[in-house]
């Protein structure tokens, strides 16, 4: 359907087999989409290379045709993305809109847990020695927005999510979050926010537990420019304890029901059994 005013997508991580959680999401997005005669797309979240598995990302698309939850259009892995991450990294990088950081987490977390009001940007936290030490060893850093610098150049925005409505961003409340991290050259914000505008998504379904990641989406959309979309977060999957369900739980992912004998019927009848983790929605909201 080319030129649907309504794109939705599916973007797991091959990093386990799909489960009941995955399969809910994907049906939400399905769903949304068919109720606006719009498109679902997939993308396959590979960049984690030290989690991804061939096995995962094949059984995918095989899991999905399973559970006949149709895809529109060609599916991308980000993997194949890494030189658009670049050319969006170092555009921020011409306009010092980032700054390279050489602390690991251990030690960024010490410092910011010390009782002296910590600085804004956390590049002056480092030695000089220290640093000019691991530059001339080679050292890659991670690459964090320098926030200052950012605010001064945005002005108010928000983002609209179908269930909640509009949401004012807090610039105040975003740290200088790391948009590449040194082993993989992008960050899961960075690569989700080109994502979507490469496939032209319009509407970002995802689970509730990414919600607080949205203002930095929205933040990082702006700085580069891309068309602005909207944010469906729905509901998450529990388990029988009441706890997000996780790709551990393989005695709910998809490839172990089938192997079990189970139908697709079956499965979504299972599905309809779990227990749910509310989004924060107070009325639905209005495309």
């Amino acid at each position: 359907m080319p030129g649907a005013d309504i794109i939705t997508r599916f973007a797991p991580s091959p990093t386990g087999y799909l489960h009941l959680g995955h399969i809910f999401s994907a049906l939400e997005a399905r769903r949304f989409a068919d109720a606006h005669q719009g498109e679902m797309r997939l993308r396959i979240e590979d960049i984690d290379h030290t989690r991804c598995r061939d096995e995962y990302r094949a059984a995918i698309p095989e899991d999905l045709e399973f559970m006949g939850i149709r895809i529109d259009g060609p599916v991308i892995t980000q993997s194949a993305r890494m030189e658009d991450y670049r050319k969006a990294l170092l555009e921020l990088q011409e306009r010092e809109l980032i700054y390279p950081c050489y602390l690991s987490r251990a030690e960024l977390d010490g410092l910011l847990s010390a009782p002296h009001q910590p600085p804004v940007n956390t590049d002056i936290l480092i030695d000089p020695a220290l640093k000019a030490d691991r530059v001339a060893r080679g050292d890659a850093p991670a690459w964090r927005l320098r926030m200052d610098a950012v605010r001064s150049c945005v002005g108010d925005i928000h983002f609209h999510d179908i269930r909640l409505g509009d949401q004012p961003v807090d610039l105040a409340g975003i740290g200088d979050a790391v948009i590449a991290r040194k082993d993989i050259g992008t960050s899961y914000h960075l690569a989700v926010v080109l994502d979507d505008a490469a496939q032209g998504v319009t509407v970002v379904t995802r689970g509730a537990d990414l919600l607080p990641s949205t203002p930095l989406h929205r933040l990082l959309g702006v700085l580069l420019n891309l068309p602005e979309t909207r944010w469906l977060h729905h509901p998450l999957v529990a388990d029988s304890k009441g706890r997000r369900l996780a790709k551990r739980e393989d005695a709910l992912a998809v490839r172990q029901l089938r192997a079990s004998g189970m139908s697709r019927g079956d499965i979504l009848n299972l599905l309809n059994e779990q227990p749910m983790l509310e989004a924060d929605a107070r009325t639905p909201g209005q495309i």
